[in-house]
């Protein structure tokens, strides 16, 4: 009987480390592909993706630097929008579903130029995550305010 509570308490743990770095992948993931939208990622976004993962999404450092570095070596292999947003409408509540989306602005703001197909992108990501454009919107001024300060 202890044994039996043992591995349910250990296969609960381990579910939990998987779901954590699931979440950490998708997050990444998504950051990349905002930032590479318009063809190329800087360092200041990558900063942006780093600092954003770690103060806002209170990811391991480590682990940010080991996922990050395979996420940019897989941005070519993009994966479709609803990949990333069934988990995350899954597993996000709607407040951090729209912090997300105000990271995704920064991140595509913080090189100084907007692009349409980045503002594109986070249009069709808000409407998958059922975020309204006024919400949308807001978090974009919010982004905004934060890279003019």
């Amino acid at each position: 009987m202890i044994n039996l509570l043992k591995n349910l308490l250990n296969n609960q743990n381990s579910n939990e480390i998987e779901s954590d770095n699931k979440t950490l992948e998708l997050l990444c993931g998504l950051m990349i592909e905002a930032a590479y939208t318009d063809g190329q990622i800087d360092e200041n976004e990558l900063n942006k993706i780093k600092l954003s993962l770690i103060n806002i999404f209170d990811e391991d450092p480590e682990n940010v630097n080991l996922t990050l570095e395979e996420a940019m070596k897989n941005k070519n292999n993009s994966k479709s929008l609803h990949h990333y947003t069934s988990y995350i409408n899954k597993n996000f509540t709607d407040s951090k579903k729209i912090i997300l989306i105000e990271v995704l602005w920064e991140i595509v703001l913080s090189d100084g130029e907007i692009h349409d197909f980045e503002s594109n992108l986070i249009r069709r990501l808000s409407g998958l995550l059922y975020i309204s454009d006024v919400n949308s919107g807001n978090a974009r001024k919010r982004a905004l305010d934060k890279l003019l300060k």
